[in-house]
């Protein structure tokens, strides 16, 4: 048989090996072309066992049925479905439109995917072993999925537009020169993004992507000891939630779910900075039990990121920073445990509505929750505490915050200043206690009524005066703007006029405290 001939009729052309024989019928009935020996160590493509030319099929001729394949049997589609295949050379599609559907199982690529700008319906690259997938604005209609595959020099999707879903489950993907594993900027993906249980070994780069519904890390371990960052995600956009959560070991049907009590799981673990700033998170971005390994000088950044909720559920970092500078969210989940000490939590311009602790979080950790987030005194994230417990009810603890402000910012105050300070906190706790007030007052009453019962003062003017009360002079002293008519009328000498020059200023200065505590209880009200 002539080639013309064989392309004419559908049939293969006569340079074929018996193995590229057999994929080009397959091909033609859309059937599954399996050349896996059937022993699971043999077959493994991760393997070093060598696969011979009864399994090798050339990349050249892979190409050859996707671009320009022969017409399918009658009544049958025609796919490439290839399973435990070797392919050689490199496989070129660049720029390609590939119309059958691609699926490759426990195949071993001996030299680089090419696929950039190229079209396709759906790819699936199952258990692969790949050296490099180079896909710069691929375009699928369908899925793009790559579970379980390995990747040697990394994976570059820029730009790339996946029709549905993008799965990456259970891949390893190694750097590629420039430190990367998965590059990926500006990639649009129509649903979903699985990443469960990845493996990546150096830096994920996902800027400015957009995933039309979840993003989920679930269960993956991000290393990068070469770089700054593990995860490099600025301006990403997720239509619903960005999960960093545990994964379900040993069961694909627990993918995407929360694993039931009792399953084995592994958590989401980082070993490099995080940057998410400026990110869109449709429903949440959830940290729960995720575990962070930073070192001084890398971070989790959530610079100015929006979300409905957030749940700060993860460990807390030995090492490191985290930054929400700027980010605003409306529900805050979080535990005591979960955020890192003084110096390493920044929270300037940190904007949420509701605080929904997960276990036990007392007042007092809540303050030293800020303290640790202002290095120097920063006013804003106490009134920000103060407006959320105030909103929700908590008066009381809203107004131990705003008295935990005073007494921080006392510390920045010079000397005199501080002395003042104390004094206001020890007598009045800077009016936030108003009832402490009425209590001196009650007591300096008290006690300058006796001190004045001592003695007899005489009168200014014979003839002019009230009778002597030394109960009502005392409290015509303390109470200022009200005349009870006892002051004015009494000569008061020496140390007398000093202690009643005492009472008046005092008097101003507790009374003032009652009466602006008293209008805060009323605003409220």
């Amino acid at each position: 048989m002539t080639e013309g001939a064989g392309l004419r009729d559908g049939g293969p052309p006569d340079d074929l090996t018996a193995a590229e024989a057999g994929m080009w019928q397959a091909f033609r009935n859309g059937t599954v072309y399996d050349l896996s020996s059937g022993d699971t160590v043999v077959d493994d493509p991760h393997g070093g066992h060598p696969w011979g030319p009864e399994r090798t099929v050339r990349a050249r001729i892979v190409c050859w049925l996707l671009l320009d394949g022969p017409p399918a049997l009658a009544g049958r589609v025609s796919s490439l479905k290839l399973v435990g295949v070797r392919i050689s050379g490199s496989l070129d599609i660049a720029g390609g439109t590939v119309v059958p559907y691609v699926e490759m199982r426990n195949c071993r690529f001996e030299q680089d995917v090419l696929l950039p700008e190229a079209r396709f319906t759906t790819v699936r690259m199952v258990d692969c072993s790949v050296p490099r997938l180079e896909a710069a604005r691929v375009h699928t209609e369908g899925d793009l999925h790559l579970p379980r595959c390995r990747f040697h020099r990394g994976i570059r999707l820029t730009d790339a537009q996946i029709g549905t879903d993008l799965m990456l489950n259970q891949a390893i993907v190694h750097r590629d020169r420039s430190g990367r594993s998965i590059a990926a900027d500006g990639m649009s993906v129509g649903q979903d993004l699985q990443a469960e249980l990845l493996e990546s070994h150096g830096e994920l780069s996902l800027r400015s992507a957009k995933i039309g519904v979840s993003l989920s890390l679930r269960g993956a371990r991000l290393v990068n000891p070469y770089g700054r960052l593990a995860l490099n995600a600025p301006q990403l956009t997720v239509e619903r939630s960005l999960y960093l959560t545990p994964a379900g070991v040993g069961s694909v049907a627990l993918s995407g779910t929360t694993p039931a009590r009792g399953t084995r799981v592994q958590r989401f673990e980082c070993q490099g900075g995080v940057r998410l700033d400026d990110g869109r998170f449709g429903d949440a971005v959830d940290l729960e039990r995720a575990r962070f390994t930073f070192t001084d000088e890398q971070e989790l950044s959530l610079r100015r990121v929006q979300t409905p909720e957030l749940r700060f559920l993860g460990d807390r970092p030995a090492r490191g920073m985290v930054v929400l500078s700027g980010a605003r969210v409306v529900n805050l989940m979080d535990r005591a445990d979960a955020w890192p000490g003084p110096g390493r939590l920044h929270m300037g311009g940190f904007g949420y509505e509701n605080l929904v602790p997960r276990g036990p979080f007392p007042l007092d950790a809540r303050l030293d929750w800020v303290a640790a987030a202002t290095a120097e005194y920063n006013p804003e994230p106490y009134e920000r505490l103060a407006s959320v417990l105030r909103a929700g009810g908590e008066d009381e603890d809203a107004r131990e915050v705003l008295l935990a402000k005073q007494r921080r910012r006392r510390e920045s105050l010079p000397v005199a200043a501080k002395l003042w300070g104390y004094a206001q906190d020890w007598t009045v706790a800077y009016g936030y206690r108003p009832g402490r007030a009425a209590v001196w007052m009650a007591v300096l009453w008290a006690a300058s009524s006796v001190a004045f019962a001592q003695a007899d003062h005489p009168p200014l003017k014979r003839g002019e005066h009230p009778p002597w009360d030394p109960v009502l002079f005392a409290l015509d002293l303390l109470l200022p703007v009200i005349d009870l008519g006892q002051v004015g009328f009494w000569q008061l000498n020496g140390g007398w006029q000093w202690l009643a020059a005492v009472l008046v200023l005092v008097g101003w200065v507790l009374a003032t405290t009652v009466a602006a505590g008293a209008t805060r209880l009323l605003r409220r009200g």
